[in-house]
């Protein structure tokens, strides 16, 4: 796929993203430049190791600045102490040019990450069944179970 496309498939991708998705996205997007930065600072390519870390960085501070401390201050107060250490380990990293301290953040944002994941399956479920609710569904009646029966 030529590198057009794939910012234009990118774009169109955030554009109908729900709020809840975009989160997801977040989280890969930190999660795949940190993994990039360490590579970059295994192979000792410092300068691609340091731009790595800083778009890290500026996805931790998106997340950071996207919560919501008036709805849920107390969750909003963990989140943003988790965010802020993170974001301290990436920085860690990066002067330290040490991979440990990614190793770190990376623990945490595969975790959050996973926990979003599990929350938005659920979510999605919970929204199946109320939808599943209101659906006007005729009764059963024995001609749908005899056709049922001669199909299984």
């Amino acid at each position: 796929m030529s590198n057009q496309l794939a910012q234009n498939y990118l774009k169109t991708k955030v554009f109908t993203a729900t709020q809840e998705q975009l989160q997801l996205m977040l989280y890969d997007g930190a999660i795949r430049f940190t993994e990039q930065a360490k590579i970059a600072l295994e192979q000792k390519n410092y300068e691609q190791s340091c731009e790595l870390i800083c778009r890290a960085q500026r996805i931790i501070a998106e997340l950071t600045g996207s919560l919501k401390h008036k709805l849920a201050p107390d969750l909003c107060g963990k989140l943003a102490s988790l965010y802020n250490y993170v974001y301290r380990k990436l920085i860690e990293a990066n002067t330290e040019r040490r991979i440990p301290p990614l190793d770190e953040a990376l623990t945490i944002l595969h975790f959050q990450r996973d926990t979003w994941a599990m929350l938005l399956d659920q979510l999605g479920k919970a929204k199946a069944a109320k939808a599943a609710t209101t659906l006007d569904m005729p009764e059963p009646s024995s001609r749908m179970e005899a056709s049922i029966s001669m199909q299984g």
